[in-house]
């Protein structure tokens, strides 16, 4: 009889283990992808910045601190490879270029007036919409893989297993800024 009851403590115990360590690395594949998503939305984004730049150069030929910004933000951003924190500053920066961009824009009429700037704009704008998503879905994950990983008795097996805790994806003190654009 004590004997049963052993192996069937140590049998919960083994089924306890097998289904946290599968819920933790459900929850972490999860954060990857929701990663990769971003990554996809970026990289749209990027992909559209050049056309965006080539047809500002045309009428904002002074305007070259801002377009070289975009530039320089935009590659920062590629070469920052898996590390989220630096992801981020990257992408502060781009959209604080882009945001001056966008309201530099306003003192060329002819510039507002251009369609390829105007499409460009548009599909920026709904780039960056669906990157906000993306971010929204990927704290989401994060948030419920910490949480795992944080509580107890689930603590036990994410430490056992190495799991670690994500960063989420926060606004930082310059997105929270507003910016200022003399012209």
């Amino acid at each position: 009889m004590l004997y049963i009851a052993i192996m069937l403590i140590i049998g919960l115990i083994f089924v306890y283990l097998f289904v946290t360590y599968n819920s933790l690395v459900k929850r972490k594949n999860m954060v990857a992808s929701q990663k990769s998503q971003i990554d996809i939305e970026l990289q749209r984004r990027f992909d559209l910045i050049p056309n965006l730049v080539e047809v500002v150069k045309g009428y904002a030929n002074y305007e070259k601190s801002t377009l070289e910004d975009i530039i320089k933000a935009r590659n920062t951003y590629i070469t920052t490879g898996n590390d989220t924190a630096q992801a981020l500053q990257a992408d502060t920066v781009l959209t604080g270029a882009l945001t001056r961009l966008f309201a530099l824009a306003e003192g060329y009429p002819e510039l507002k007036a251009n369609t390829n700037f105007l499409n460009l704009q548009s599909e920026l704008s709904n780039t960056e919409k669906k990157i906000a998503f993306s971010r929204q879905f990927y704290n989401d994950s994060v948030y419920r893989l910490n949480n795992v990983i944080e509580m107890f008795p689930s603590n036990i097996v994410s430490s056992l297993f190495g799991f670690k805790k994500e960063t989420f994806f926060e606004t930082t003190d310059t997105e929270r800024a507003s910016v200022e654009i003399t012209l």
